[in-house]
């Protein structure tokens, strides 16, 4: 590699999934690997929100008190929400996230799977560009860095 690559700045893009278990049953070999959520979830409602924050946005809503990033604007490429069985499936594409984005997303689409916000609602928290407009954060439990690329 030339001298000038670093891992974490000559990456161009990042990629992230969230796992959610939906069900009532507690966790057995999953605990700490996964989010469980014991009410049920609708993935079709989910993914169709999460649509609203492709692309590029100011994130402040979903961004940490303690997030260092010069600018809260973002450009996510993609934010799919599919299940599989009692599994439901999060993936996150960027070139770079703010601290916690992810996870506030995630608490917020769930919100959204739950019947409690609409899309609507969602696409108000983002427009709000103030933290105090967050629903929640996933707890990191769920969380999974999965790829990422390079020139």
């Amino acid at each position: 590699m030339a001298d000038d690559w670093h891992a974490r700045f000559s990456c161009i893009g990042r990629s992230y999934e969230y796992r959610i278990v939906n069900r009532r049953a507690p966790l057995t070999f999953e605990i700490g690997l996964a989010w469980r959520v014991p009410m049920s979830l609708d993935a079709g409602a989910m993914h169709e929100a999460a649509q609203l924050l492709v692309g590029r946005h100011d994130f402040t809503t979903f961004r940490s008190a303690h997030c260092q990033s010069e600018s809260p604007v973002k450009t996510l490429d993609r934010l799919d929400v599919r299940r599989e069985g009692e599994r439901v499936l999060i993936v996150a594409e960027a070139r770079s996230f703010l601290h916690h984005q992810v996870r506030s997303m995630v608490g917020c689409l769930t919100l959204v799977g739950q019947g409690k916000w609409s899309a609507q609602d969602l696409a108000d928290a983002l427009a709000a560009a103030d933290r105090s407009a967050l629903g929640y954060n996933a707890p990191p439990d769920g969380l999974y860095f999965t790829g990422a690329r390079y020139p």
